[in-house]
């Protein structure tokens, strides 16, 4: 869709170019960093210990990603997984330098809260993007489907189903129905070839005792 062609380059532009720029200047890059390298190596094992101790490493690490998910983005090579990527760099890239609750002059404040609150719309954009399946289905309403279709296959299978509308339960009460009918005819079965067999077994008994007289005899 043409509007995708232009919206993600325009999402994805200020993260190259942050990227760039953290990686030509470390240092400022670095004390943006340090408040996330801190409070992301506090975290419980294994995701604290996998977190660089040096702010300086962590911020050309997350300046790469922001390069590399950037031009997936713009180029439109796996968005989805190039947006949730993006998401995780905004707060650890700006949050040391968009820090407005510390700071005690009004100007510097100002301009700090209003580029913090820039960081969240960019972080917004990226969650929608991340979940924009440009038009197709999602996961979960895949899934949904795949769990239908399977439950219309299984009440047709089963004898006297028409169609495939009934629910779990009405297949439940079927299969117990089923199952009853089975045993009542059974049952009835059974009573049949007793009672055909009642004169033949008679009869081998009335000649047991015959033959069981003339042999004493």
């Amino acid at each position: 869709m043409l509007i995708r062609r232009i919206a993600r380059p325009l999402l994805s532009a200020v993260f190259i170019g942050q990227g760039i720029d953290s990686l030509l200047n470390p240092k400022p890059a670095a004390e943006a960093a340090a408040p996330a390298v801190d409070g992301l190596r506090a975290l419980p094992d294994p995701v604290g210990s996998a977190i660089p101790s040096d702010p300086q490493t962590f911020a050309q690490i997350n300046a790469a990603v922001q390069i590399g998910g950037g031009l997936l983005l713009a180029t439109g090579k796996a968005p989805r997984i190039a947006s949730a990527a993006l998401a995780f760099t905004v707060l650890p890239a700006n949050l040391g330098a968009h820090m407005f609750w510390s700071e005690s002059d009004p100007a510097l404040k100002a301009q700090k809260r209003k580029d913090f609150l820039t960081d969240l719309s960019l972080l917004g954009g990226l969650m929608i993007a991340s979940a924009d399946t440009a038009g197709k289905p999602s996961l979960g309403w895949r899934g949904r489907q795949a769990a239908e279709r399977l439950s219309e296959r299984v009440s047709s299978a089963l004898p006297g189903s028409s169609d495939g509308s009934d629910t779990f339960d009405e297949l439940g009460e079927r299969i117990v129905h089923g199952l009853q009918v089975g045993a009542e005819r059974g049952r009835e079965l059974a009573s049949t070839a007793a009672e055909r067999s009642a004169p033949y077994a008679e009869a081998a008994l009335e000649r047991g005792r015959e033959l069981a007289g003339t042999a004493a005899e």
